[in-house]
């Protein structure tokens, strides 16, 4: 059965047209994915997250829990502040790439991707099972809306009984916005500055409807995912499914500082990622900057001469820059930025150039 957001009765008197994204019914775009896209990058866009899943981990063992569980390091983490990690399986393989913040001494809350929020919530049950700390399900008690853009602050700020200038990225604190109790978060991915806010779900519509109206004079405008994903793309953020996955572990995908091996606490896929650092399988992610304006797609092949090397994992037209750009999942040996390849687009080579990610900064 497909799950409605609490905004949906919003969205649909937006015009939003929808697409069914892990069980939910989610808006894709309103309008224009383009003009949207351009909104965030040069104004504000507004998104409703609510298909996010969101578990609370709670107990005097929590910080130690966490450490066994992801492949990062969580009893360092302040209160109040956030970190992006990785919960991999004993093989080394990705289930899911997830924020986690610590709201109290004892009180941590992990927000997973909506397609593997039943993995992410098994996996973490399981990993509690000899540490003092409870795992609750809290999905369908959050309901989340962000604001991005240049101008996030300019909106969310005034609403705020919090002076924003003290929450600091991947910062969390409890505040009122609107007069509605929220978690407010500087978290996004879209590359922007921005603020994700963690109310209920019947807090949702009056609270949307308030950053609205205080957000019309700066250009806030209604975003959904489809430019959710190219703004992602611009900023080198990977979409698991995509760059990330079972059968990739974090080196594969780049990411292996994120993996703490200094940790006292054994985590889950130790041993496993310890040899696959001293034995790399020789892909990594990159990467590609492209020419004209025919896009590489998941899944086309990258080729070096008649060599094929991998294959593109996500690719857009980038409306901000206006060149194509891609991410890649190439043989390690033809990782440095500088260097000429070509992708296969519907049996036509067009040239590509290997370049540092992020495509765009702001």
């Amino acid at each position: 059965m497909t799950v409605e957001s609490p905004l949906q009765a919003v969205h649909q008197q937006l015009g939003a047209s929808f697409t069914d994204f892990a069980g939910w019914n989610m808006p894709v775009r309103y309008s224009s994915e383009l003009a949207e896209h351009r909104a965030v990058r040069e104004a504000a866009g507004i998104f409703d997250l609510s298909h996010m899943a969101e578990i609370e981990i709670t107990g005097a063992e929590v910080g130690q829990m966490l450490d066994h569980a992801f492949v990062g390091n969580f009893s360092n983490l302040k209160v109040g502040r956030a970190r992006y990690s990785m919960l991999c399986d004993e093989d080394g393989g990705i289930l899911d790439d997830l924020v986690t913040y610590r709201l109290d001494d004892e009180q941590y809350l992990v927000v997973a991707n909506a397609a593997n929020a039943e993995v992410a919530l098994a996996a973490l049950r399981e990993r509690a099972g000899s540490f003092d700390a409870d795992v609750s399900d809290r999905n369908h008690d959050y309901a989340l809306i962000a604001v991005q853009g240049p101008n996030a602050a300019a909106i969310v700020g005034p609403l705020a009984d919090t002076d924003l200038t003290g929450l600091k990225y991947y910062g969390i604190v409890p505040a009122v916005v609107a007069g509605q109790e929220v978690l407010l978060a500087r978290t996004g991915y879209t590359g922007e500055d921005g603020f994700e806010l963690y109310c209920t779900p019947a807090q949702a519509e009056p609270l949307w409807q308030s950053l609205t109206d205080a957000g019309e004079p700066y250009g806030l405008t209604p975003a959904g995912l489809a430019c959710r994903d190219t703004l992602r793309l611009e900023a080198g953020m990977p979409l698991y499914g995509n760059e990330l996955s079972r059968e990739t572990t974090p080196f594969e995908a780049n990411m292996g500082r994120m993996v703490k091996f200094e940790k006292t606490t054994e985590f889950v896929g130790q041993a496993a990622l310890a040899e696959r650092q001293q034995n790399p399988t020789g892909k990594t992610l990159v990467g590609l900057q492209g020419s004209g304006k025919r896009a590489p797609r998941t899944g086309y092949r990258v080729l070096d001469g008649d060599t094929d090397i991998g294959a593109i994992t996500s690719g857009t037209l980038s409306p901000t820059l206006g060149y194509p750009i891609a991410i890649a999942s190439i043989d390690s040996s033809r990782n440095e930025p500088g260097t000429k390849l070509t992708v296969d687009v519907r049996g036509r080579a067009h040239d590509v150039e290997v370049v540092a990610l992020p495509f765009y900064k702001r």
